[in-house]
């Protein structure tokens, strides 16, 4: 019976690491559907979620089909907890790689010349793509440390943001313009939100392995 218990959470791991390397190909997708303004990748990555959901679903039911059967304690059951609540983030993630999807196919028809945003928002999504990543190797290597490294690396998407935003508020004022950088705002935003729920992951690895739930971010830092 135990080591039916352990080969499940294992395959439940084994399952969040696939729906993360789902995440980061939405997350990609959707990056350069945005620079090249091809609403047929937006599509993709729009259709491609319903994956991700299924995925999520499966992971779902299976830490409710063991929590039925079985009844972890201790540091079974913060992974069991772990592995739900890195499900639930990594869901978010994807919606908000759809989010940008939609963006870019309303903006097919601005006229508007948009490099400098285009470059920061590149900039940021390339460190969303690492924490990511950082995320699921402190998952699986049970790594505090890097864990925490995703405060520091949420920080640089941060500032990525502050000069996207500047970037939006030099373009002109024309209707067209406005518009532009109303919607690059929201891609701005999305990105710099699944740079969030990386940290959130961090803290539930944290909490895994110590047993000590504590915030990585600071309230007091400032914006």
């Amino acid at each position: 019976m135990r080591q039916s218990f352990q080969d499940e959470l294992s395959q439940l791991e084994a399952a969040v690491q696939e729906e993360g390397a789902l995440v980061l190909r939405a997350l990609r997708s959707a990056l350069n559907a945005l620079a090249r303004g091809d609403d047929e990748l937006a599509d993709e990555v729009i259709g491609f979620d319903d994956e991700v959901d299924r995925s999520y679903m499966r992971i779902e039911e299976g830490v409710q089909s063991l929590l039925a059967r079985q009844t972890p304690v201790a540091g079974d059951l913060r992974l069991v907890l772990a592995i739900l609540r890195v499900n639930l983030h990594l869901e978010r993630m994807a919606d908000y790689a759809v989010t940008v999807a939609k963006l870019t196919k309303l903006m097919g028809g601005l006229h508007v010349t948009g490099e400098a945003i285009l470059a920061s928002l590149e900039d940021m999504g390339q460190r969303a793509e690492q924490m990511i990543r950082v995320a699921l190797d402190a998952f699986a290597d049970r790594d505090v440390e890097k864990a925490r490294s995703l405060q520091e690396l949420d920080e640089l998407i941060d500032r990525a943001n502050r000069h996207a935003i500047e970037d939006v508020l030099s373009l002109g004022d024309s209707p067209e313009e406005r518009e532009y950088g109303l919607r690059m705002l929201v891609v701005s935003r999305c990105v710099e939100r699944i740079g969030d729920h990386a940290v959130d992951i961090g803290e539930q690895i944290a909490y895994m392995v110590t047993g000590e739930l504590h915030e990585l971010t600071d309230a007091s830092h400032p914006v």
